[in-house]
């Protein structure tokens, strides 16, 4: 069986409740499946992806998941969202960071004016790289404000057609209220320092904004905003639901990871011995084990993630405990994946250090998705803090 069939089975196939549109996404996914495969190579060697590749993945929609229904887009449930990144991650991890973040950030349609989006949004390439890596400085002016800062890991940078940036009107102040502020293509220079172990077709630069006019318009509060569009997607916390937007990564890669050991299990011996990897005892209870891991870290995100939109119009300590538990989900989601891929290489022997190897790449994705903010361990002690009766200790829980 070829390796893309394998990946097609190691999506989860959880969707037998889902809409139809998240369904017919998720076959847009598998669809990708040939090109990803045929251009992988130069997703290391240009370190980021190919026109070719990047052009499919937005004539699929899969930069659009999150746009408002009133605009044009799908309004996926987080769920389902979740899915349709994991799929991606599946067939190959910097793929499934690109739609994560790029699908993810189709939601300030839901917080942007409505002429604005839909011009954005108009493109059917539009793509936004953001960065929350960094504070830059806003300076008001007459109809909006000056942007000046350099911000790191802004992936997709070399494809965006608008950059999201955190800045700052008193940044000396660090009480002083965050704007999310919107950048243009031919505003920002883009620093090409993407060289990494993991995730490197991503193409996550650092970039920079010199003086750059941003009108009022086109900026909005990082935290406390209120959305424009009325679906639950947009009422929800902000940065839970950013966060959410790429915690299917790790786990989509460790299930690819899944499916590649399985189908190098069933040509690859043992030196000394006739007997295939899959013929062991020991190598069939990693699968089995592994698999488990991944069906328990799966079923906690979307635990929290319910709670999370069920707490969200309840607000209070249900809320603040809800938002807690995704960060705890997320990183356990992370840590799990890596556990999965190292047992997996192990059990893989030498044939895993080759980059012709799968499972080679799936090692040093997952270990660079797990380094993100998002799914850090502090996470653990932000939420430990709370069910100690503490306060968070984080200045954006």
């Amino acid at each position: 069986m070829a390796q893309s069939d394998l990946m097609v089975r190691a999506v989860p196939a959880m969707i037998a409740d889902a809409p139809d549109r998240g369904c017919r996404m998720l076959e847009a996914v598998r669809a990708l499946a040939p090109l990803i495969a045929a251009q992988r190579d130069e997703f290391d060697s240009g370190r980021r992806l190919p026109e070719a590749v990047f052009a499919a993945l937005a004539d699929a929609g899969l930069f659009r998941l999150w746009l408002p229904e009133a605009l044009g887009g799908p309004e996926l449930s987080p769920i389902e969202f979740m899915r349709i990144v994991e799929a991606a991650s599946a067939f190959d991890g910097s793929v499934g960071w690109l739609v994560g973040n790029g699908g993810g950030m189709s939601r300030i349609g839901g917080y942007l004016g409505d002429a604005v989006a839909r011009d954005w949004f108009a493109d059917r390439h539009a793509f936004v790289a953001s960065s929350t890596g960094a504070v830059g400085t806003a300076t008001p002016v007459d109809g909006g404000y000056c942007i000046n800062g350099r911000w790191p890991f802004g992936s997709g940078a070399h494809h965006a057609t608008r950059f999201m940036v955190l800045a700052s009107v008193r940044p000396e102040d660090p009480n002083s209220p965050l704007l999310c502020c919107y950048l243009g293509r031919a505003d920002v220079i883009i620093l090409d320092n993407w060289h990494v172990s993991g995730l490197r077709g991503t193409g996550s630069c650092d970039f920079e904004a010199r003086d750059v006019f941003v009108p009022a318009a086109h900026a909005h509060p990082f935290l406390g905003l209120q959305p424009t569009q009325p679906g639950l997607l947009y009422r929800m916390p902000p940065s839970s639901v950013f966060a959410w937007s790429i915690c299917g990564v790790p786990l989509g890669i460790a299930s690819g990871a899944i499916a590649s050991f399985a189908e190098l299990a069933c040509r690859k011996g043992r030196l000394g011995t006739r007997a295939m990897l899959r013929d062991h005892e020991t190598v069939q209870a990693t699968v089995g084990r592994t698999r488990a891991m991944l069906h328990a870290a799966r079923a906690f995100l979307i635990d929290a993630m319910a709670e999370l939109m069920a707490a969200t119009d309840t607000g209070g300590q249900r809320l603040v405990e809800a938002r807690a538990d995704i960060r705890i989900a997320n990183a356990h989601a992370a840590e799990t994946a890596m556990s999965v891929t190292d047992m997996l290489a192990a059990s893989a022997g030498a044939a895993a250090i080759f980059e012709t190897c799968a499972l080679e790449r799936a090692v040093r994705d997952v270990r660079a998705a797990a380094k993100h903010i998002a799914m850090s361990p502090n996470n653990y002690i932000i939420a430990g803090r709370l069910a100690l009766g503490l306060d968070p200790g984080a200045a954006r829980f």
